[in-house]
């Protein structure tokens, strides 16, 4: 029996090694920045957002400070690396892909958490994590993201022969807690939300948009996807 995976939706997770002294820097930075109020909050209150959540101006990425450059330097390698293995673009046809990116950080706060939303206007999107925040045993989910099935027909019929299929072919949602130092990437279209946050301590993450191009020839960009 031969079985193919078709409409297959790829989510991709990367972990950083030695990332303690990055986030410490990279949250140090964050609250600083929140703490100098309307500067740095990105003027739009988001109608899915609900409760104590600082998000900042998207143009994070375009910051000049080290931990900023050193995460900006590691997100777009893991792109990089997404869509060369996706795609069937020749050595030479990647080198001119050209990479631009919206990027913004979230601090959230005790009881925060944002409503069903997805990114548009963008290839792919990412969240890295700084700073899970607490850890509460009686909320494993608090904080977490729930990504959702896009095929919005896939449970238009339930029963004992398709109600336990396994991933990939699995529909319905899938859920991933945050961890610090995991940069999930996943395709822009795909629905998500992040279940209340309960804590004390600050939950910090960094998400981001990517539209990617095709570099003109006589043109010279930066964040090529030979950076």
């Amino acid at each position: 029996m031969k079985i193919g995976q078709f409409f297959s939706v790829p989510i991709a997770e990367f972990r950083l090694e030695s990332y303690e002294a990055l986030n410490d820097d990279l949250r140090a930075l964050f609250l600083e920045k929140e703490a100098e109020g309307d500067k740095y909050r990105d003027p739009i209150r988001r109608d899915t957002q609900h409760g104590a959540i600082f998000e900042s101006r998207f143009n994070v990425f375009d910051w000049p400070d080290e931990p900023i450059r050193e995460l900006a330097a590691h997100v777009h390698r893991c792109l990089a690396s997404v869509v060369n293995q996706l795609s069937d673009y020749s050595k030479e046809e990647f080198k001119q892909l050209v990479f631009k990116y919206d990027a913004w950080f979230h601090i959230t706060r005790n009881g925060g958490y944002q409503g069903l939303h997805k990114h548009e206007n963008a290839s792919w999107s990412g969240i890295y994590c700084v700073d899970p925040g607490d850890e509460t045993p009686d909320r494993p989910d608090s904080g977490a993201v729930r990504f959702h099935d896009p095929r919005s027909n896939a449970n238009y019929y339930v029963d004992a022969g398709n109600k336990r299929m396994k991933l990939p072919v699995h529909y319905g949602s899938y859920q991933i807690q945050h961890e610090p130092g995991k940069l999930l990437i996943f395709p822009s279209y795909l629905t998500h939300e992040i279940f209340s946050y309960v804590g004390e301590r600050p939950r910090v993450v960094v998400s981001f948009n990517s539209m990617i191009h095709v570099r003109p020839n006589d043109s010279k960009t930066k964040n090529s996807s030979d950076a």
